[in-house]
């Protein structure tokens, strides 16, 4: 058994720099980081397009970013929690800058800000198209600068330690203890015990295999947050990136960022009609529901696997210079963009609901807090603003360190029993597990995808009972495997989105029955 003062689950930007702040504000604490891949692999490093924060005061304000958001979130944000967190955005920016994060600046040497889909003004801070990975390289040097934090790559936790595993624990009683973590090298599993643990695991976008999301985005924290009883909302809410790169072989999807088309994009129909003017006066501007929702039509309406996006009339110095990561892959799919259209189709990209949390990240389980991707904030809404997630998890990573350094939470007095895996073998057949993952996969792509309907949450209720007994049968005979949790993990968040799915009954944002619509 491991002991922390700080447990941190998730190397991203959440926890990253919640851990930083908690690590230098008590130096004589200590702070345990658990990642299941490398140390700097994370949804942040994708992160393409930037940090929305308002900076321009004379075209740009507070209210417009407010406004902004609002709209996006079709009505179901909590206006308290955006303007908190629009209002804070400079000040964590500022921060970012000072610990060596570096952004684009302009001739005269200010921010160079740029503009994303519902935006209403030049606000998006970014660093070429890789901002994700320089505030995660920026973050994790800082963190290796701290003597008191330990970070532990290939380390899979498993499960949190709550009440029902302690020996005449309460039942009734929602606690976290820590948690149990899977030593992926060497197979040992083992408890670390803490004051607090925080989930920053990022997002779910494997559950449906197309996704910008890396291979990691398994949606294992609001997995563990669900089992362990926590309170998950708003799971219907899935956002889709509208322009993933089309690829005819393999499922791993490359972001085509949404700044591309602020740069003044087009997207076009097979036979090269623009037609995103037709569905929304912002054009390609409009929020990424819109534009998705729109991509779907008109690939279903013409029997089409993508759409395209042209770029041949734009400032092509201008575009290298901004999107060099964008420019090269693309050549290296062949794709001259000074020619060439771009292949793109809508691609899982971001959870907007997860595990609740109040203003102070604080969970329904007592000593369990959440941040980032797998929390559910209140936002976002419906649809998340583009570059608001960045933004979002500074500012709770910054709120989660106040609350606790100025609320102390005692080391838990309980005895938790080691993991028992007593009359479990290794599973040799590493075929079922794969099976079943591209069955779920499948599923939740066919059935719970961009546009739903009850018909199909229905059908994938009953597919997905069956994927579930299989998989749990497997989990009970077998001994642990970071593959094997993984799929249970995403099993449990399908339930999540075609449950929540099926109880909301009106269209809003991102989330689109077609039963819900009136006739």
């Amino acid at each position: 058994m491991l002991e922390a003062n700080y447990l941190v689950i998730g190397s991203g930007v959440a926890g990253l720099t919640y851990s930083v702040k908690i690590a230098e504000r008590f130096p004589d604490r200590k702070v345990i980081i658990v990642t299941k891949d490398r140390e700097d692999e994370s949804n942040t490093k994708y992160a393409q397009g930037g940090m929305a924060v308002v900076l321009n005061k004379e075209e740009d304000s507070f209210k417009k970013h407010i406004e902004d958001t609002l709209v996006a979130g079709d009505g179901l944000c909590n206006e308290d929690v955006v303007k908190m967190v629009v209002k804070e955005g400079p000040q964590r920016l500022k921060e970012l800058i000072e610990w060596g994060a570096n952004f684009d600046e302009d001739a005269e040497g200010n921010l160079d800000l740029g503009k994303e889909g519902g935006h209403s003004e030049y606000r998006i801070v970014h660093h070429k198209d890789l901002t994700g990975a320089e505030v995660q390289r920026t973050l994790i040097k800082r963190v290796n600068q701290l003597p008191n934090i330990t970070l532990l790559a290939h380390h899979f936790a498993i499960d949190l330690v709550t009440n029902h595993h302690i020996k005449g624990g309460d039942e009734d009683e929602l606690v976290c203890y820590g948690a149990y973590v899977l030593n992926e090298r060497s197979g040992d599993i083992f408890t670390i015990k803490a004051n607090t643990t925080l989930l920053a695991s990022g997002g779910i976008g494997c559950v449906y295999g197309h996704t910008t999301n890396p291979i990691i985005a398994t949606g294992d924290g609001v997995a563990m947050a669900y089992r362990a009883k926590a309170r998950i909302k708003d799971m219907e809410f899935v956002q889709f990136h509208p322009t993933a790169l089309y690829q005819r072989k393999g499922e791993s999807a490359f972001l085509i960022s949404e700044a591309v088309r602020g740069f003044g994009a087009y997207l076009r129909n097979r036979k090269g009609k623009r037609f995103m003017p037709d569905y929304d006066d912002r054009a390609e501007l409009a929020s990424r529901d819109i534009v998705s929702q729109s991509i779907d039509a008109e690939m279903k309406k013409a029997g089409d696997s993508h759409v395209f996006l042209d770029c041949t009339h734009l400032d092509m110095e201008g575009f290298k210079a901004h999107f060099p990561t964008i420019y090269n892959k693309c050549l290296s799919f062949h794709i001259n963009v000074e020619k060439d259209w771009i292949p793109v189709v809508p691609a899982s990209h971001y959870l907007c609901g997860g595990i609740a949390v109040d203003e102070n990240g604080k969970t329904t389980v007592e000593n369990l807090f959440a941040c980032g991707e797998c929390s559910r904030t209140g936002l976002h809404g419906a649809n998340r603003l583009a570059s608001n997630s960045l933004l979002e998890a500074l500012v709770y990573a910054h709120n989660i360190f106040r609350y606790l350094s100025e609320n102390d939470y005692e080391k838990p007095d309980v005895v938790i029993p080691e993991w028992n895996d007593e009359g479990t073998t290794i599973p040799e057949e590493h075929i079922l597990i794969r099976h079943s993952l591209k069955s779920l996969q499948a599923l939740m792509r066919n059935y719970v995808g961009i546009v739903r309907s009850n018909k199909r949450l229905k059908r994938a209720i009953k597919h997905l009972d069956l994927i579930y007994t299989e998989v749990e049968d497997l989990y009970r005979e077998s001994k642990i495997t970071a593959s094997l949790c993984e799929l249970r993990n995403m099993i449990n968040i399908a339930h999540l989105i075609i449950g929540q799915s099926l109880e909301r009954k009106e269209n809003k944002g991102g989330y689109f029955n077609k039963d819900n619509v009136k006739k």
